[in-house]
């Protein structure tokens, strides 16, 4: 609901100085209210006035005002044209995931290995990516490569998920172009042929950049394009790997990953064991299978009005229903 008023804008937003109308009713109905009665003169006390008319309710009298001004507000700014940006459903996609398999990738801080968890979480996320997705595989290390291009065949990176091994290095921001260049080899709309097919990337590292093109220029690449990267923080601070006998804390590097996503107008989240990662990556479904579409909601604000002029007619006719 946060976001609804928070996205919210207005194709006539100058219907919206009708609005003024309340608070000038307001004070009419506060100077009517405040003078004498007629009824008054003719009783000398004010207990006998009781006895006679009944003790009235105020608060439905107040009740009725403030339902019909609120159904004359919601009523104006349904006739503004509002709209606001929604989350529409995606008739089809294409999701590049793209998966740490630097050595770092080894540490056993999450069990069984983290390269391990994080192939087992993939491989239920690509499960339930629905079947017109189109899906990708690409393996971030000193070397990215496009292990499976976009396809429909999910059961194909699911095998390709299992064949994973450890490689040295890491490189973010090529392993950003190389999604980049899997998202060019998904079917496009023919409508617009030279726009790439609507998708997303979501990436997993355990470590900061350590190899060829930054992160943050990989980032600027995919905001270019208009492709969002959703990052996730696999790990905890705690995890280390054995180099030729030497013991080496590989922490997990948030700050780096939540700036590319921030760059590319993605999520970025965190994860520090199997059970985190499965709910990431249920989120990051829910992310990439809508898109941010504007929408027409004078249909909500009449709905609005409606409910709060029928609201305001029964309280009134509660209230003159009394009087008899």
């Amino acid at each position: 609901m946060a976001d609804f008023f928070r996205n919210l804008s207005f194709g006539q937003p100058w219907r919206l100085l009708f609005l003024l109308l309340i608070p000038l009713l307001v004070g009419l109905y506060l100077w009517a209210s405040r003078r004498p009665g007629r009824r008054g003169v003719r009783f000398t006390t004010t207990a006998l006035l009781d006895l006679v008319g009944g003790r009235r309710s105020q608060w439905r009298r107040h009740l009725a005002v403030a339902l019909s001004l609120l159904a004359l507000g919601a009523g104006v700014a349904g006739w503004a044209q509002p709209t606001t940006v929604a989350g529409v459903p995606r008739e089809r996609a294409t999701v590049v995931l793209v998966m740490d398999v630097s050595l770092s990738m080894e540490a056993t801080d999450v069990e069984p290995t983290r390269l391990a968890a994080a192939v087992t979480a993939a491989t239920g996320f690509v499960d339930k990516i629905p079947a017109g997705y189109n899906v990708a595989l690409v393996t971030l290390s000193g070397n990215p490569a496009v292990v499976v291009p976009p396809t429909l065949d999910h059961a194909a990176v699911t095998r390709a998920l299992a064949g994973l091994k450890p490689q040295e290095s890491t490189a973010i921001g090529d392993a950003i172009l190389a999604g980049l260049r899997a998202l060019e080899q998904a079917p496009r709309d023919p409508a617009q042929p030279d726009k790439l097919a609507p998708g997303a990337i979501v990436l997993l590292s355990d470590g900061d950049n350590t190899a060829g093109t930054s992160a943050v220029q990989g980032a600027q690449k995919a905001a270019e394009a208009k492709v969002p990267v959703h990052t996730i923080a696999f790990g905890t601070e705690n995890g280390y790997v054995d180099v030729d006998g030497r013991r080496e804390s590989v922490p997990p590097d948030p700050a780096t990953l939540a700036e590319v996503s921030r760059i590319t107008g993605g999520q970025t989240f965190t994860a520090d064991n199997t059970r985190r990662l499965e709910q990431v990556y249920q989120d990051i479904r829910s992310e990439v299978g809508v898109e941010k579409k504007s929408t027409d909601v004078s249909s909500t604000f009449a709905g609005y009005a409606i409910i709060a002029a029928v609201l305001a007619t029964l309280a009134a006719i509660t209230l003159g229903a009394r009087r008899r």
